[in-house]
């Protein structure tokens, strides 16, 4: 063959590989990023940047498979060069051979990973519109196996190949047909789809039933007994439809205890069992979370039912906990309740529970999965170790003949790529998904749903509690906790007006740009005392009435009357928050924490304050940057905490415009001259700041609370459930009463 021949194959075929195999590197990138983050940092996925790249990933990633196959493909790379002048006829064919397979092998292995992270959930009429399984996955499965049987050649000669791929698309398969089925049983499941409605009409009944029993007065153990809600079983009640949702029908107490597939709340209190006397209090308090969040989705579905604090039992039995100084744990079941709410709009997980033999089909498949990925890692090992051959090393082989007349050359045989580009990013992509299959099966042993679906089991069948065996494995599986699965690892974010010593650096800017949190914004855990004054605060709450933080100064012993004019302003409440935030950090005391965070949700996350969004951010930039202005003269010099404060008062009094500024100033001075030790002080902000949130708190804002659940949790949001049920729903002054009445803030999908 002549050498300008040889060199423009050489040419041709090296760019193409080479193109090839960045795409393969690339692929191999957003293989990963689907994977890290469609597993294993479900909540980020909520954040806009993350959002914006996880989605570019699995848009991507298909179409360039699809582009590498068509071009690594059987036909795609003959060549044939024929001068009719010389009479010279130039001809070559290229093989992938193992090349082929790892590319098709890559898309399936990223599919089963996409399928565990889909989100599917069976929505209430009112709450949206259901999501279904991914059946697009189906389809691109189906158009992967036709590219892999397509570039493989006769099946007959790549039997081992088309039998791997094939196992690949069953288990695609199986999970999506599993996920389609569990997906309709829970649409309409009274226990799932149907839920709120139910619920709804139950806790009327309930109510319906306290209004008759009001002359029967509680007494001795049963002072306060724990209300009779629902935590499973609901398709075991017989319901009659009616225009407003279902009426449940023959739900006395007698007929709930007879019935052995219902199991309410106060069934599992009553549970007493000396050998799970370890868990117990963990199995209640799991049970107490699921019947309240299935309340809660009341709330986001708008059902008339508006509130569970106008339930007796229910309320006296939250003030019982409160009084009883359990901060800790109330705090522990909200959190719980929340994870619930997470799981069932953002993930796949809950739908799978509306069978009880679901979730363990599901994590069989998962195990077939990891298995396969195992077998097929040390079937690929054992092959390139025991039956390696020069030409293996390579990604492409090829053949070229040359002729001349009636002459024939010999076969000539080049090599392009290297084995490396295949290998090590499928087996890469092999470790991803066992580590994502592992952590999805884990999701299943160790997820509230199945601890709260034992529970209830174990509580109807009564064979099951004279089992040791049983009952062994029963406390080991509640002791279970994948800290993978934690959905608010109870931090509040931090921001300040007041900023004495700002970064400048060229990485604020290009974080900014990026939509990724300010430097000036940090994260911190929530104390416990903060924790304490919160609910020691919401105990007054409940029986005084709402305000502003007036009542927590009118009932201090530290003279906070004389404070009552900051808590008074006709610009809102954003006006009251930036004013005593000022002065809290003038005093720069312990309570900067909730003084802080009050900062941050009007920085970061407004729509949950009560004032209008775009009031509040306007506000919070003008006074910032009113602060900025004003502190920018400030030398930085001074030595001592005393020194700092009189330049920064100094400053702030001379140099600053905004009204809200200076009736910081003012405050922060009298607040100074309170400190005679400065636990006066810090107790006065302490009560304040604990009764403003509280007080900021509710809201109809139904769709911002489940969205910041979404993105992993928020203090706010928390605090917004609990005052739910305990029956406090709005702000004194609100228009509207309560979220029903909000038709625009139901979670839509």
């Amino acid at each position: 063959c002549s050498h300008e021949f040889l060199g423009a194959f050489i040419e041709i075929m090296g760019g193409k590989m080479w193109r090839v195999n960045m795409l393969i590197v690339m692929d191999a990138v957003l293989a990963g990023v689907i994977v890290v983050i469609g597993a294993y940092a479900r909540r980020y996925r909520y954040h806009s940047l993350t959002r914006f790249i996880f989605l570019g990933a699995t848009t991507l990633y298909l179409p360039i498979i699809s582009y590498v196959v068509s071009t690594i493909g059987s036909n795609t790379n003959d060549y044939i060069h024929e001068d009719e002048a010389l009479g010279t006829l130039t001809a070559a064919t290229c093989h992938g051979g193992f090349h082929q397979f790892t590319v098709v092998s890559w898309a399936f292995l990223v599919q089963i990973v996409v399928i565990n992270t889909s989100v599917i959930v069976a929505f209430d009429d009112k709450e949206g519109r259901n999501k279904g399984p991914p059946v697009q996955l189906l389809v691109q499965g189906i158009w992967t196996l036709y590219l892999g049987v397509s570039v493989m050649g006769p099946i007959k000669s790549n039997k081992w190949q088309f039998h791997l791929e094939l196992m690949l698309f069953a288990v695609i398969f199986a999970k999506i047909v599993l996920k389609y089925y569990a997906f309709e049983k829970a649409r309409h499941s009274l226990a799932f789809g149907r839920n709120p409605r139910l619920i709804s009409g139950y806790m009327k009944h309930l109510q319906l039933q306290e209004a008759s029993e009001l002359d029967e007065p509680w007494a001795g153990q049963d002072a306060h007994p724990p209300p009779p809600l629902l935590v499973m079983g609901e398709d075991d009640i017989q319901v009659e439809k009616k225009p407003h949702g279902y009426v449940c029908k023959d739900l006395s107490r007698g007929t709930l205890i007879n019935r052995m597939g219902i199991v309410t709340f106060d069934k599992v209190w009553q549970l007493d069992d000396d050998r799970l006397a370890m868990s117990r209090p963990q199995l209640k308090d799991i049970c107490l979370s699921f019947s309240l969040f299935k309340l809660l989705r009341c709330r986001f579905a708008r059902y008339e039912f508006a509130n569970a604090g106008s339930m007796r039992a229910l309320n006296n039995f939250f003030s019982l906990l409160l009084k009883e100084g359990n901060h800790a744990r109330v705090f522990g079941v909200i959190v719980d309740e929340l994870s619930f709410i997470q799981d069932y709009y953002y993930s796949s997980l809950p739908v799978s529970y509306s069978k009880y033999w679901l979730p363990i089909l599901s994590v069989s498949i998962s195990f077939l999965s990891i298995v396969y990925c195992l077998v097929a890692g040390s079937f690929i090992i054992k092959g390139l170790v025991l039956k390696w051959e020069p030409k293996y090393e390579h990604q492409m082989r090829c053949h070229l003949w040359c002729s001349e007349r009636y002459l024939i050359s010999d076969m000539q045989k080049k090599y392009f790529g290297h084995f490396l580009f295949d290998d090590v990013p499928l087996f890469f992509l092999l470790a991803l998904v066992v580590m994502a299959e592992a952590n999805y099966i884990a999701s299943y042993i160790c997820s509230n749903w199945t601890k709260v679906a034992l529970i209830c089991h174990y509580i109807r069948h009564a064979s099951l509690q004279h089992s040791l065996r049983v009952q062994k494995w029963f406390v080991l599986l509640l002791q279970c906790k994948w800290e993978l699965m934690k959905h608010w690892d109870e931090k509040m974010g931090q921001s300040s007006i007041l900023v004495v010593h700002p970064r400048t650096t060229p990485l604020v800017l290009l974080r900014r740009l990026l939509g990724l949190p300010d430097l000036d914004r940090s994260v911190k855990k929530i104390p416990e005392a903060v924790k304490v004054c919160i609910m020691h605060t919401m105990t007054h709450y409940i029986s005084i009435g709402q305000s502003n933080g007036k009542n927590s100064l009118l009932l201090s012993q530290a003279g906070g009357e004389r404070f009552l004019w900051a808590c008074s302003s006709s610009s809102g409440t954003s006006d009251i928050i930036l004013t005593w935030h000022i002065a809290t950090c003038i005093l720069e005391i312990a309570a900067t924490h909730l003084s802080r965070y009050c900062t941050y949700l009007m920085a970061w996350s407004p729509d949950l304050l009560p004032d209008h969004e775009e009031w509040s951010t306007r506000l919070y930039e003008m006074v910032k940057n009113d602060a900025k202005r004003a502190l920018s003269e400030c030398s930085c010099t001074a030595v001592g905490p005393e020194a700092e404060y009189e330049q920064v008062i100094q400053l702030l009094s001379v140099n600053s415009r905004h009204e809200v500024i200076k009736k910081g100033v003012v405050l922060g001075k009298q607040l100074v001259e309170l400190m005679e030790g400065q636990e006066t002080a810090w107790m006065v902000l302490a009560e304040f700041w604990s009764e403003m949130i509280l007080y900021i708190a509710p809201s109809d804002n139904v769709r911002g609370h489940l969205e910041a659940i979404a993105r992993g949790g928020e203090l706010i949001t928390l605090l917004w459930a609990l005052l739910s049920h305990v029956g406090i729903v709005s702000r004194p002054g609100d228009d509207a009463g309560t979220a029903t009445n909000d038709a625009s803030s139901a979670p839509h999908r």
